[in-house]
């Protein structure tokens, strides 16, 4: 396969992901049952997702540079990339062609959704509120950074307060703990690690009877130290519709800091902007 045909893939099956995993699906975690709670209990619980919420890394930038692994039916490549971050402000994802040069670009900021092909010179850049499925489930730039900064996370909230985590349900296993949270029609599931109090894996659920099931599961792997505290440096994605799955992975190479980089892309003229349903034609062409 091309490199230029792998890198536009690449960035097509990265995008379907990130932002239709917004959409619809069967739950894989199950519900926490009825039970009866002691207040004994109601301060052990607070005290565990405390813990959980304290251990997620809180660095104001984190950068590396990438390897990207993406499956996407009976299609596999590897591809290199950069992921750029800065806490509460933006995350951007630059994908590589022949190790050198960018062939895409993905940037999430509080405002607004930008993906770029930079070899056919086409872009998107909107609103949250105007692409469907990101508006529907109430999907925000707070959830997509709660999933790449491995923490627990809720729509227009950086960080769960105390408080907040009062509404938070949990269920103790033997080695784990699933933390759930409703919202609507939408819910979210974490199992953390009893020991270590680490988010090891996040998972997305919605049902629409209309339009079928989907799912999304984050994974998290090989946990490093970084700032005082342990960061996954590996993370694997599985994104389900009724069509499809994708599987993508990503491993960062190094954690950094690195303050030094605009925040925000200025798109050339010579791009051409295309509608949502010109991207989506697109992504679901693959």
């Amino acid at each position: 396969m091309k490199p230029l045909h792998i890198a536009k893939m690449t960035v097509m099956a990265m995008t379907l992901t990130l932002v239709a995993a917004c959409g619809t699906h069967r739950k894989a975690v199950k519900d926490t049952t009825a039970a009866v709670i002691t207040p004994a209990d109601t301060l052990k619980k607070q005290a565990f997702l405390q813990k959980v919420n304290d251990n997620a890394q809180y660095a104001h930038f984190i950068t590396s540079k990438l390897r990207f692994t993406v499956e996407v039916g009976n299609r596999q490549m590897t591809l290199t990339g950069n992921l750029k971050m800065k806490r509460d402000d933006v995350i951007r994802l630059q994908l590589m062609a022949f190790g050198f040069v960018e062939a895409g670009r993905l940037e999430f900021t509080k405002e607004y959704v930008l993906i770029m092909d930079r070899i056919n010179k086409l872009y998107l850049k909107v609103p949250y509120a105007q692409v469907d499925f990101l508006r529907n489930s109430n999907i925000d730039f707070y959830v997509l950074q709660g999933l790449f900064w491995n923490q627990l996370f809720q729509p227009r909230v950086s960080r769960p307060t105390d408080q907040q985590l009062k509404s938070y349900k949990t269920e103790a296993g033997a080695d784990n703990t699933i933390i759930s949270i409703e919202d609507g029609k939408l819910s979210y599931r974490w199992l953390a690690d009893n020991n270590t109090q680490l988010v090891k894996m996040a998972n997305i659920l919605y049902n629409d009877k209309f339009r079928g099931n989907y799912q999304l599961n984050w994974d998290y792997e090989d946990f490093k130290m970084h700032n005082r505290k342990q960061f996954p440096m590996e993370h694997k994605v599985s994104f389900t519709t009724p069509e499809k799955e994708i599987k993508l992975g990503f491993i960062f190479n190094y954690m950094g800091n690195d303050e030094e980089w605009e925040t925000r892309t200025e798109v050339s003229t010579k791009y051409r902007q295309v509608s949502i349903d010109e991207i989506l034609q697109r992504f679901m062409s693959l």
